[in-house]
């Protein structure tokens, strides 16, 4: 099972990649898992305003605001940021494995909705392959025992992936660009 979530860890992470066209700079990252707090408690004998809300000002980037919303778009499908937020160590395997075939399924559609990916490789995993010289770096990452120049044979590990295609909808106004997933308050 380790080796699963290895990989579920590892497609994360190059999904985020394929938005930011490189790694996810640290501050954005944080921002994106760091939840938004009340800047005060609210007393007990009454409700909290919505005034109260951290005010957070989003970064001038349309790539981050991408991110956000595509994390927001497999928030709603799939539930996804749920997921990876919270600590599943004390759930066995066997229950684990139930809600991760929910939220595969729901991401996968969410995905295939939106972003239209393709292999960077077109070979097998675990079958040798040549690097040619010229290769694009951000495309082909050399592992293992780096040395020499290209072209270079090894085993492909990976095929990695591109975004061929995004369709995403329009973005929100900005004040709704950093919301991942609405607080929902239920009224009695």
């Amino acid at each position: 099972m380790n080796g699963f979530w290895e990989r579920v860890v590892v497609a994360f992470q190059c999904f985020l990649s394929i938005l930011f066209r490189a790694e996810v700079p640290r501050d954005i990252a944080q921002k994106l898992v760091k939840p938004v707090g009340l800047a005060s408690p609210a007393p007990a004998a009454t409700a909290p305003s919505v005034s109260h809300l951290k005010e957070v000002q989003p970064p001038a980037s349309e790539e981050f605001d991408r991110a956000v919303q595509m994390l927001a778009l497999l928030q709603r499908d799939g539930r996804l940021v749920d997921f990876l937020a919270e600590d599943i160590s004390a759930y066995p395997d066997v229950q684990l494995g139930a809600a991760v075939r929910t939220i595969h399924d729901t991401c996968r559609q969410a995905l295939d909705q939106y972003v239209k990916l393709e292999p960077i490789m077109n070979s097998e995993e675990d079958q040798p392959v040549t690097v040619q010289a010229g290769f694009d770096p951000a495309a082909i990452k050399l592992i293992g025992n780096v040395a020499g120049e290209p072209p270079v044979r090894g085993v492909l590990r990976h095929k990695g992936w591109r975004a061929k295609e995004v369709s995403l909808p329009p973005l929100q106004q900005a004040a709704g660009r950093m919301v991942i997933a609405p607080a929902e308050v239920e009224l009695l």
